[in-house]
């Protein structure tokens, strides 16, 4: 095959498999009854819960769903920054409760795409005081805006911010590294969810490494799955592109030339709302794609 054919070949792949039709997403969007909130957690910091957040999030609004992204990390805040949108920060949640501003005044609307906001909980020296039922009441005003999804990025730990963030949470979405101790802190956080009536968990393996897997110096992503015994929604590749994007302000599902990172959160993100269920082939992931172009084919 010709590399000039073979090019083509790729170009119509990444087309067909991860743009899909913007009118069935569309459609999907309006069709949504019931709004959804989501708790991005892990227990363990330095997993990528933030920069999961960041972009599943942006993901979800470019498939034309209105979404909500909650920076639940009081006083130690991040996924502004992931998003660029640092300095437009005027006020937060606190300034909400407080009465010092509206809720559409806290919400910070991107500027590439307007279906997509966020909302911090408080600058980083601002007193706070917030409780669960603060956390259920921001969530139900912010659907009462529209919002069909409320992405919340819950703080490191297990302690009063993990409470608060997870309290309005109707799902959960756990995050974690091929790490023996990444893994028991998400295997705890697994048993807290389920404790506070969270069934709906998903697994997101993060960091994952095939050359290391290969030689067996890291645990393989079914390893992982097997351990905790729930449901895998994707598992992203180490990548030196998350740290380019993250100076930039740029997620990485917004790159022009979507590295293998950007390809498998963009996959988690049409997962999580149903719309795909093939996992890109982190060793050879041009072989899961021609796969799913074949499969598309024949149907």
């Amino acid at each position: 095959m010709s590399r000039f054919r073979a090019s083509q070949q790729r170009g119509l792949v990444k087309t067909a498999a991860f743009q899909g039709s913007e009118d069935d997403f569309a459609a999907s969007a309006n069709d949504m009854t019931e709004a959804r909130i989501l708790v991005v957690t892990s227990g363990k910091g330095g997993v990528g819960k933030t920069t999961s957040s960041a972009n599943l999030g942006m993901s979800i609004a470019r498939l034309g769903y209105k979404v909500c992204l909650i920076d639940a990390d009081i006083g130690l805040r991040n996924l502004d920054l992931l998003l660029g949108l640092e300095n437009r920060i005027l006020y937060t949640a606190i300034d909400i409760l407080d009465g010092e501003c509206r809720l559409d005044q806290a919400l910070i609307r991107d500027k590439r795409w307007k279906n997509l906001s966020l909302l911090s909980m408080s600058r980083n020296r601002q007193r706070y005081n917030v409780t669960r039922a603060h956390m259920v009441q921001l969530c139900e005003a912010i659907i009462a805006l529209g919002y069909q999804f409320i992405v919340l990025d819950c703080p490191a730990g297990i302690d009063v911010g993990f409470i608060n963030a997870i309290s309005p949470a109707k799902e959960a979405l756990i995050v974690t590294t091929p790490e023996i101790t990444s893994i028991r802190d998400a295997d705890r956080v697994a048993g807290l969810l389920e404790a506070n009536g969270i069934y709906n968990v998903k697994l997101l393996v993060n960091r994952v490494r095939p050359d290391m897997i290969q030689k067996n110096d890291m645990m393989s992503v079914k390893d992982v799955q097997e351990m905790l015994g729930i449901p895998l929604l994707g598992a992203i590749p180490e990548d030196p592109q998350v740290i380019i994007s993250t100076n930039r302000g740029e997620p990485l599902v917004l790159q022009k030339q979507l590295s293998l990172s950007g390809i498998a959160f963009e996959n988690a993100a049409r997962r999580l709302i149903g719309k795909q269920d093939y996992f890109v082939d982190l060793n050879n992931p041009q072989k899961g794609l021609f796969q799913k172009l074949g499969e598309m084919f024949q149907n």
